[in-house]
């Protein structure tokens, strides 16, 4: 853009995860200052059980949350960073499945819904969000995570959706999972009460 110039980064912490930076930079020719905590890129998966008739998202202890409400107990999509090398992100979200959720189903199953930007202001860190159908042929464990991740599989019936992703006092749900349940209800729930009747 013509109308930025960075002048210079500074990293200023390096962590497991993420990295602080300083970005020294002028904005339509204003100098200017800002700090910025890059993050990888990630996948995260919406999954429908169809025997069950249910939707899995997983429970799991965020620290920052913790700090933030007292709680720490957050409910998400299954999800996972591409840091794995030559893996295409579709790949990755088939390892995630199988990893917290203990499904394994081929790529060509998992469908595009679209992918975003998260945290715009501190790491714009990009998501593409898949959706998936499984069923108990799919099972090949029981998922939870790495044992370090501690995650609980959560299932949700169809009509509690709503109240879900609008009673945050209830339960804290990523902004990613209230978007995905949200195109679910609208998209694939009305063509499976279609075929229900």
């Amino acid at each position: 853009m013509r109308f930025v110039k960075i002048d210079k980064i500074v990293e200023k912490c390096k962590g497991r995860f993420l990295t602080l930076k300083e970005v020294f930079y002028h904005y339509k020719g204003e100098r200017k200052r800002w700090e910025v905590c890059p993050s990888k890129d990630s996948v995260a998966i919406l999954i429908y059980h169809r025997e069950l008739n249910q939707l899995i998202l997983v429970r799991q202890f965020r620290m920052p949350l913790y700090l933030k409400n007292g709680n720490g107990f957050s409910y998400e999509l299954c999800a996972g960073l591409q840091d794995k090398r030559g893996l295409s992100p579709v790949e990755v979200a088939r390892e995630e499945v199988i990893e917290e959720c203990g499904f394994d189903a081929e790529p060509e199953r998992f469908h595009r819904i679209t992918s975003t930007y998260g945290s715009l202001g501190t790491s714009a860190s990009h998501q593409i969000i898949y959706y998936l159908e499984v069923t108990e042929d799919d099972r090949v464990s029981d998922g939870g995570g790495l044992p370090e991740e501690d995650i609980e599989l959560f299932y949700l019936e169809p009509e509690k959706v709503i109240r879900f992703v609008t009673d945050d006092h209830l339960y804290p749900v990523s902004p990613g999972a209230k978007f995905a349940l949200m195109w679910w209800y609208s998209v694939k729930y009305p063509q499976i009460v279609k075929k229900e009747r």
